[in-house]
């Protein structure tokens, strides 16, 4: 790594097979012309004097482990940075993403506090476990709404967002529903990882499209009720009964993976044909192995708003 050094590399790729055990010399972070950096499976420790990588412009980190701070710093010593993935750590509990130039941001793991100050952020892809649901859906946990706010409505000015469940449960949690802390003027594409079984995820989802004006496209992972907790039960309503209307005038394109056929899918789809007046198309791509002709069928045969409105089953 000294010798590679010496020879001021533009770009460094380290993917160690083992588990993150090896620390990452200090000469790297010395490497002043790196423009791209991308580790796994590492223990990140920046040197007590680290001046940043000054035409870095993208970063992945995988599998690897730091503290708050390190990565803070090693983000917001990156001024050009336009492209940031952080995928299965360990040692993070409280992100903090100060990064000007930051067009996308890819985030995968467990974290109690997210905190951004990147005005230029277009993409945002939230992939959050449980740690900070349990951290800030507790009601003794202090702040709890205004940090919901404050992680929403930083978000307002992004063009694509991806959320998992767990985040959607969150925000019902904190306090949102009935309205959120932001407009999303510019989002035109959401994927939402969602059980639409369980209510508080599909009421949060609602809000949000119905805060998001010019959304175009939709796409959606079906997950079961196995993946979620036990208290899900009080949760679950059926999808039709729901009376609340979302006005998705904008929405081109949607599409459902995952698909199992159960009641709960089949009457989103229904909403989401009754919402969309300039619907194109939904996307169905059915995962269950079981008789589907008579779940086929409804879906066929559900009514449209929208007279282009096609709705496409693959298996």
């Amino acid at each position: 790594m000294l010798m590679l050094s010496r020879r001021s590399p533009r770009s460094i790729i380290m993917e160690l097979k083992s588990e993150p055990g090896y620390r990452i010399p200090s000469c790297l972070f010395s490497m002043g012309d790196l423009e791209f950096l991308h580790l796994q499976n590492c223990i990140i420790s920046l040197p007590l004097v680290f001046q940043g990588f000054k035409r870095l412009t993208r970063l992945s980190l995988k599998s690897f482990s730091s503290t708050d701070m390190d990565i803070q710093n090693l983000i917001s010593f990156c001024p050009v940075l336009s492209y940031l993935e952080l995928a299965s750590f360990e040692g993070i509990n409280h992100l903090t993403v100060q990064a000007p130039k930051l067009k996308l941001l890819y985030v995968v793991g467990d974290v109690e506090d997210i905190n951004f100050d990147a005005p230029n952020l277009e993409v945002a892809a939230l992939f959050l476990d449980q740690k900070a649901i349990a951290h800030h859906s507790d009601p003794t946990a202090l702040h709890k709404e205004s940090y919901a706010k404050q992680l929403v409505g930083s978000l307002s000015d992004i063009k694509t967002l991806a959320i998992t469940g767990f985040l959607l449960r969150y925000l019902s949690k904190g306090c949102i529903l009935t309205k959120l802390p932001a407009v999303f003027a510019r989002l035109e594409n959401i994927y939402l990882a969602i059980c639409f079984g369980d209510q508080r995820q599909f009421l949060a989802a609602c809000s949000l499209f119905q805060n998001a004006p010019n959304l175009k496209k939709l796409d959606f992972w079906s997950q079961s009720l196995s993946t979620w907790d036990q208290d899900q039960d009080q949760d679950q309503a059926s999808i039709p009964e729901l009376t609340m209307q979302v006005q998705l005038v904008h929405l081109v394109t949607a599409s459902v993976k995952g698909f199992r056929g159960v009641d709960c899918e089949v009457g989103f789809v229904e909403k989401l044909l009754n919402w969309a007046p300039a619907l194109e198309e939904v996307k169905i791509e059915w995962q269950c192995k079981t008789e589907c002709s008579m779940v086929l069928a409804k879906l066929l045969a559900l009514p449209r708003v929208s007279p282009k409105a096609k709705v496409i089953v693959t298996f």
